[in-house]
Order: structure tokens, then sequence, then C-alpha cells
């Protein structure tokens, strides 16, 4: 018989994984469809001199630095989603966090999308252009995890007070 603490353990299991799974699927489909129609083809202008689609495979971060350094960025990775995760499960089930809470699992959806490409095709398929400021080619996980790193800068700042950033460093709310 499950008990209360039971319920809310598998009720943050299930928060964290059902829209994580969801997001990582949209990432891999999108990445999918980038090879199948874009690799070894012209880049398919959306919008002329703004916005196209250009197959990549990136084997470094932005702008190519450290290319072909796979084994830093699997470390980085694992590492970032392991503390995301413990921060994740630290977060109060509260509607005052909720947006925390999502935060954590877009950093933690685009990490695991970029991550499973590293290691299963040594490479990011990078898709997504703007030619008009030519910006690095990117794709949908890297635009969860800029959106979580930015929203969650942008929260601690403006959202969260100290004694909620306490709380949950502490463990301390009663959930």
């Amino acid at each position: 018989m499950l008990t209360h603490n039971n319920n809310k353990i598998i009720n943050k299991i299930l928060t964290l994984v059902i829209p994580m799974v969801v997001l990582t699927i949209i990432d891999r489909l999108s990445k999918y469809l980038a090879q199948t129609n874009l690799k070894d083809k012209q880049p398919l202008v959306l919008i002329k001199d703004v916005f196209e689609l250009y197959y990549l495979e990136n084997t470094g971060a932005a702008f190519g630095i450290l290319a072909g350094k796979q084994f830093f960025f699997y470390i980085i990775t694992i590492a970032i989603i392991a503390i995301v995760v413990v921060l994740y499960f630290k977060i109060p089930v509260q509607k005052h966090f909720f947006f925390l809470r999502f935060i954590c699992i877009l950093i933690i959806s685009g990490a695991l999308g970029n991550l499973y490409d590293r290691i299963v095709q040594h490479y990011v398929v990078d898709f997504l252009y703007f030619s008009a400021i030519n910006f690095p080619i990117f794709n949908i996980a890297d635009i969860y995890v800029t959106i979580g790193a930015i929203a969650f800068i942008i929260s601690i700042m403006f959202i969260y007070k100290d004694d909620d950033i306490k709380k949950i460093i502490h463990n301390q709310v009663q959930q």
C-alpha cells in the first residue's frame, strides 16, 4: 500500500518524467526531420535573408568551440543534468514554485536531447539558422536550455525571494 509520502514522490517523478519525455521526443523528431529532409541539400530559406533551415552536424558547442571534445561534453552535460534533477526534487510541489520546476524540466530535456545525439551520433544535429544576424545554427534542445537558463536567472532575480531560495536549498518547505 502506498503511503502519503510515496504518493508525493511518485507525483514528483511523474511530473518530471512525462513532460521531459514529451519535450525530448519533440526535439528528437525535429532532428530526425532535419536529417531526413535537409542533410546533403541546400538550406531551405523560410524568410529570405532572415531565417532558414540549414543542416549542420556539430561536434562542438556554439560557434564550433571545443569541436571534437565529446568526452568533455558528456561529463559537463551529465553533471548539469544531475544538479538540475537534485534541484527539481528539492523544489516544493506548490503552485508558487511551478515556474521554477518547469524551468528545470526545460533544462533537463534540452540537455538530454543533445546528450543523446552526442552519444549515439557523436555530433549534435543543428538546423535553425538566423542568417540576418549570422547567429550560430541551433536546434530545439538548445532552445529549451537557453529559455530555461534565462528564465532561471530572471526567476531568481525577480520572482523568488531569498526565503524561497533558502527553503529550497535547505529543503524546509512542508509539501
